[in-house]
């Protein structure tokens, strides 16, 4: 068995785009940019991003877009909007959704979502 050498990598959330730059942490964290990459493989980087709370949202869905869960029992769907997940739990809860909507829906996700790190 082979052993996987992760790098890592630093990016700067300054003035990019929530959308874009969920994309591209995706691509690192799955290791889609390696010439070796299968879907079934864990072979992503770690990444890191820095001022998150600098990173922009356009059009309107800061105020708008609704974010829902369910808690299981009856009646118990639950939503909030991208405003009151910034004010309870920070941009970077956002970004760390829109990532994992992004990821495969399988194993490996929980496995590549550990990678990824905010630094304040």
């Amino acid at each position: 068995m082979e052993t996987v050498k992760r790098e890592n990598h630093l990016i700067d959330a300054t003035d990019k785009v929530l959308g874009k730059l969920a994309t591209q942490v995706v691509i690192l964290l799955r290791g889609k940019q390696k010439p070796d990459f299968a879907p079934y493989k864990d072979i992503g980087d770690f990444v890191t991003i820095k001022n998150v709370d600098k990173m922009r949202v356009t059009g309107k869905k800061f105020d708008n877009k609704i974010y829902y869960h369910h808690t299981l029992y009856l009646g118990g769907l639950k939503k909030q909007t991208m405003k009151e997940v910034v004010i309870k739990k920070g941009h970077s809860e956002v970004l760390r959704k829109a990532v994992m909507g992004m990821l495969t829906k399988n194993k490996l996700r929980a496995k590549q979502i550990k990678r990824l790190k905010f630094e304040r």
